[in-house]
């Protein structure tokens, strides 16, 4: 009875477990395997409190096979081998119904040389692997390993499957049904819970434990708000969360909705994001997405990156919203982001050409009289500061690396460069 909710209403099978009915509903991959006990070695990646555990333990207690948990927090290589050799020992038992299962809890976790000491035991079939992580697993699991496991990945809880799992615990739990519950909204409850089902049922629990035995409960947004207080955001700075956080901040400014930029701006500063980092992509969405469309963006970017590292927070949201919004709302250009991949892509394919003498430099008699710099026109002594001339190497001719982008500072500087080279 002392323990915590989420331990007492763990699902112990896949009629009692909620939510990921892709994998776990009628015909759904995951239940095919455990009701036929012919696992598969996969990876169950999810955020936390969505049941990836629960899987492992359901598994656990169906599999006709022996069984074996290793955590990667508190295992290394030696407990790791200990346990394929045990498995290795019960393969080739008289006795044996099959493969022994390995469950590996944040398998995110293990080192490089750890996974290299599960892949020949994977590879030649001694366990079925079973991993449960957090983190993405192509950045996480390494590739030879990644191959032979299948990737499931498991979703947020939403609101139905929330309000199902809080109906299962006010009946079903002796300790929740000793109190008087009466739940008038759960607005502020499925809130916080952020899709997880364990953040759902310890909030349950703190509820419960700060309420008298026998006491009446009343579950509703107050309640809920005066027992939290606050609400961690749900933000990992090293985790997949970080990477998807600021994909959604930049696609927003590109996209030119100062809104959604804003909001995300807004969740990696209550994550507590770096604000040097957030500066310094806001540096290059200057220059890479509004580029020659408005070249002040890279001023005041540049001026933001400063600030920030001169303030810090929370003063530091101030100019980092400032920036933020007016380079959502600013005319968008890629044109120089494109011009220097272009050129760049044909350096790769042309190599080392070498510079046109007029164009090279010519500090010595030798030079000179090898005609370096000769035939060279100097701008400044003909009209408008120009002169045609050839200044790419021979092997390319005039090759265009930069295309003007529709907008009102390219299309005069197109218009002026079609005049100095006569373009039609």
């Amino acid at each position: 009875m002392n323990a915590p909710l989420a331990e007492r209403l763990r699902p112990r099978s896949l009629d009692d477990y909620i939510g990921q009915t892709h994998l776990v509903g009628p015909g759904g991959v995951v239940r095919n395997m455990i009701e036929s006990s012919r696992i598969s070695s996969f990876i169950l990646w999810g955020p936390p409190g969505v049941g990836k555990t629960t899987l492992a333990r359901i598994i656990a207690n169906t599999a006709r096979v022996p069984f074996y948990t290793l955590s990667a927090v508190s295992s290394g290589v030696k407990e790791v081998r200990e346990v394929i050799d045990r498995c290795k020992k019960d393969a080739a038992s008289m006795f044996s119904t099959g493969r022994p299962i390995l469950f590996i809890d944040e398998i995110h976790r293990f080192s490089k040389s750890q996974q290299d000491s599960l892949l020949g035991a994977v590879e030649s079939g001694t366990v079925t692997l079973v991993g449960a992580t957090t983190e993405n697993p192509s950045f996480e699991v390494i590739r030879p390993l990644l191959s032979r496991a299948q990737v499931y990945t498991l979703r947020p809880m939403e609101e139905p499957e929330l309000t199902r799992l809080l109906d299962r615990a006010l009946e079903n739990d002796e300790i929740l049904r000793s109190h008087k519950v009466t739940v008038e909204s759960t607005t502020a409850l499925f809130r916080f819970a952020g899709g997880d089902a364990r953040k759902l049922l310890n909030i349950l629990d703190l509820i419960e434990q700060s309420t008298p035995p026998g006491g009446e409960i009343v579950i509703n947004d107050k309640l809920v708000t005066d027992r939290l207080q606050e609400n961690p955001a749900a933000y990992d700075k090293n985790g997949e969360m970080h990477y998807d956080i600021i994909s959604a901040f930049i696609k927003s400014v590109r996209g030119s909705d100062p809104d959604a930029a804003v909001y995300w701006l807004a969740r990696m500063i209550a994550g507590g994001e770096d604000p040097v980092f957030i500066a310094r992509r806001l540096l290059i969405l200057a220059a890479e997405d509004i580029g020659l469309a408005n070249p002040n963006a890279l001023l005041l970017a540049n001026a933001t990156f400063d600030a920030v590292q001169k303030i810090g927070f929370p003063e530091g949201r101030i100019p980092l919203a400032e920036c933020t919004v007016y380079l959502a709302t600013s005319p968008k250009s890629n044109s120089a982001y494109m011009a220097i991949n272009t050129a760049l892509e044909t350096v790769e394919q042309t190599g080392d050409l070498p510079v046109p003498l007029h164009l090279r430099n010519a500090p010595t008699k030798l030079m000179k009289d090898m005609g370096y710099g000769r035939d060279y026109k100097y701008a400044h002594n003909y009209p408008g500061n120009f002169v045609v001339q050839q200044f790419m190497p021979d092997e390319l001719g005039h090759r265009t690396f930069w295309n003007p982008c529709d907008n009102p500072n390219e299309m005069r500087a197109a218009a002026l460069q079609n005049s100095r080279w006569r373009k039609e």
